[in-house]
């Protein structure tokens, strides 16, 4: 048995010198990568990275099977072999130019990966890598492709090893995976304006119909927001948000906002759109020979029974009965972020045939996780 197995050591290492030969590049082997507190043992930990190793073809990987053997037959536990004393003399035995190790650990509220590449015939660490992830460990495979990639210097996906290595990330299925709904609320405040009729109509007179006021009014209010698709780059939400303008003024103009919504998860701009309802004083009237606007109810007590002989229509006017309406609003935005406190910062315009709202608001809100 002692021939036999000296026979395939020897047929081992002229297979692997040819095959260094045959395509220039130098031969590396990989036995296991320790782990500590995941699911994950050693091995199969060291063929995930193994299989890392062989897409990138910087280096000739050993086979596995061949390395088992070779363990084997020297009996040599594969999950015990970690230090640079033991790599080196296994390497010397396979003819290996480098021999790759290190260990992915559960430390807290992270997984840390630490990476060696050992020159064999230098008993030396030619170089080493640690990197600090989010304890996910749904997300292990992708871990140790970016860290992979990232040690030996080939392209990756930036986004996503940043959305698994930074804690204050802007929150997705990657770096969420638990999470069913994450609700962001928050109170919101700004300032409203106008333009066109509507600018008009806010600074005239009440006597007029107007409202006498300075067309910039404070608004508050609080949004509700509901997402249902957070994956990748992009989220899709609701929002609800009531909201009371005017009170610095003593005006009282409460509204409703239904959004509909996409946010990005690298950046946190985003665009909404959706129906806006008030409830204001509107008042049919007409305007005269003069172009000054006059009530409908006014002429008919002076004029019983005679037609106004001039357009009418129903237009804002403080005179006027409170009724429910609605407009469509654009918005967009962007969120940002300070440790676990979002603050977003949105602009919105109503268009409509009597001129323009438009306002800008802010807001502040922490993460909110709901299982």
């Amino acid at each position: 048995m002692k021939t036999i197995d000296k026979i395939i050591a020897v047929s081992f290492i002229a297979l692997s010198t040819m095959s260094f030969a045959q395509n220039g590049k130098q031969s590396l082997c990989v036995i296991s990568i320790d782990s500590k507190g995941l699911a994950l043992d050693p091995l199969v930990m060291g063929n995930m990275v193994r299989t890392e190793l062989e897409k990138l073809d910087t280096f000739d990987v050993r086979d596995k099977y061949d390395v088992q053997q070779f363990m084997e037959q020297n009996k040599i536990a594969m999950t015990s072999c970690y230090g640079k004393t033991c790599l080196t003399e296994v390497g010397l035995q396979l003819k290996s130019d480098k021999m790759f190790t290190g260990a992915i650990e559960q430390q807290g509220k992270s997984i840390v990966v630490n990476y060696r590449i050992i020159d064999v015939k230098r008993s030396y660490v030619e170089k080493t890598y640690v990197h600090e992830f989010l304890n996910i460990p749904e997300e292990i495979q992708n871990m140790v492709k970016l860290s992979v990639c990232d040690m030996l210097n080939h392209p990756y996906d930036k986004n996503l090893l940043n959305k698994l290595s930074k804690r204050f990330e802007f929150d997705n299925s990657t770096n969420n995976p638990q999470i069913d709904r994450l609700k962001l609320d928050g109170p919101r405040m700004g300032f409203g304006s106008y333009s066109g009729d509507i600018l008009k109509i806010m600074q005239d007179k009440k006597s007029n119909g107007g409202f006498d006021v300075f067309p910039a009014m404070f608004q508050f209010g609080y949004q509700f927001e509901k997402q249902y698709l957070n994956e990748g780059k992009v989220q899709a939400l609701f929002e609800f948000i009531p909201m009371i303008s005017g009170l610095e003024q003593s005006n009282f103009i409460p509204s409703v906002t239904l959004l509909h919504g996409l946010r990005s998860n690298v950046n946190g701009w985003e665009f909404a759109f959706g129906p806006t309802f008030n409830v204001l004083p509107m008042a049919r009237g007409y305007y005269d020979e003069n172009n000054n606007w006059q009530l409908q109810r006014d002429w008919d007590q002076k004029n019983k029974g005679v037609p106004v002989p001039y357009e009418t229509k129903e237009r804002l006017d403080s005179r006027g009965d409170y009724r429910l309406s609605s407009a469509f609003i654009l918005a967009v935005g962007r969120t940002f972020k300070s440790g676990k406190l979002n603050i977003p910062v949105n602009a919105y315009v109503i268009p409509g045939k009597s001129g323009f709202r438009f306002g800008v608001s802010l807001g502040f809100n922490s993460r909110n996780r709901v299982l």
